[in-house]
């Protein structure tokens, strides 16, 4: 077994810049926000350090997943409707059929992300992509927080 560390990069923490992201669903399924969340950093004139990312919502969650190939994400929905039915035997269902199910797919998948961020760039791998899951069916406005902390280029 062969393990190799990379150069070690260190930065001195001068920056936490924060803004939220309305992110418009369209049902059930994932809408992908990298470009998005990548564009915040440049706004922040992000360089080194860490990029935290929270859901602000209780039926809608935060992934990182492939984003090559849409098929995945299919099968990632199948597999959560599968997991949490909308026609199991739910105590709470107020808000509709879909809503406890909802809650159950968000927590197995999660409400928060970090990201290392490495020269400004999210340090994601090549076929990675951060979506944010809708596990609702009717289209919905999520508000994600992003958050990065760490070092800035000086301005022009």
């Amino acid at each position: 077994m062969s393990v190799e560390l990379s150069a070690i990069v260190s930065a001195v923490p001068e920056s936490i810049a924060t803004a939220s992201l309305m992110v418009a669903t369209s049902g059930s399924g994932f809408t992908e926000i990298t470009r998005d969340v990548a564009g915040f950093l440049a706004a922040a004139k992000a360089t080194q350090g860490s990029l935290f990312i929270f859901m602000r919502h209780t039926s809608a969650s935060l992934v990182i997943q492939e984003n090559a190939d849409p098929d995945v994400r299919t099968d990632l929905v199948a597999t959560l409707a599968r997991l949490a039915p909308e026609d199991g035997d739910w105590v709470h269902d107020v808000e509709g059929p879909d809503d406890m199910p909802a809650h159950v797919k968000t927590m197995l998948t999660g409400v928060s992300l970090h990201v290392p961020v490495r020269d400004g760039t999210l340090a994601l791998g090549t076929w990675q992509g951060i979506y944010v899951a809708e596990h609702r069916a009717r289209p919905h406005r999520r508000e994600v927080v992003l958050q990065f902390i760490g070092s800035t280029c000086s301005p022009d």
